[in-house]
């Protein structure tokens, strides 16, 4: 008979999850994600099997607390100005010294860009997270521009999703720069 589980998952998942967020999966050493979450290494491999089977987890927090509450108001039918709002709410965290945003970046795009990306099902969540970005944008965009041709539509939604990848990926290391896309993707859709 096992022993019984006396922790929380949510929780040992979050903490986990910054772990991964702030040095990247092959980065995140064993040690490091046994500091952070209060377990040692037979309790994480016991509770997720593995180190990858803990940032699996951690990735599907990422998605359903972090990801899909922002972009929950450009989902359905979103208000004329929802658009607006979250690429402003995204340039403000970038700005923001110490958010968490301005300091780690996306989760995702981080693994993009490392080796954990080489694993097919990392990139088919890679892949499917950037769908859904721009399906959010192109909602929140069609709310806000709704007589603009839909060709039109698809050209903005694609680049002002581009501009907010890059703002991501530049995140870590150009603060600047990142806020610049954002900018550019406001000055688009001011512009359409």
């Amino acid at each position: 008979m096992g022993r019984t589980q006396t922790f929380d998952t949510a929780e040992v998942v979050r903490s986990a999850r910054a772990v991964f967020w702030r040095h990247g999966y092959e980065a995140a050493s064993v040690p490091a994600l046994e500091a952070a979450t209060g377990l040692r290494r037979s309790s994480i491999y016991h509770a997720f099997g593995s180190k990858r089977g803990l940032f699996d987890a951690a990735v599907d927090s990422y998605l359903d607390e972090i990801v899909r509450p922002r972009l929950a108001p450009l989902t359905g039918e979103p208000e004329p100005n929802a658009i607006l709002d979250y690429l402003t709410g995204l340039r403000d965290a970038l700005e923001r010294a110490g958010s968490v945003i301005a300091a780690n970046g996306c989760l995702l795009i981080n693994a993009a860009g490392a080796d954990i990306a080489e694993d097919a099902a990392v990139r088919e969540t890679i892949t499917a997270y950037r769908a859904e970005l721009g399906q959010a944008i192109g909602n929140g965009l069609r709310a806000h521009l709704a007589d603009h041709p839909d060709a039109a539509l698809v050209r903005l939604t694609e680049t002002c999703t581009a501009l907010v990848v890059a703002a991501y990926a530049l995140a870590r290391v150009d603060t600047a720069s990142a806020v610049h896309s954002i900018d550019a993707a406001l000055d688009l859709i001011d512009r359409s």
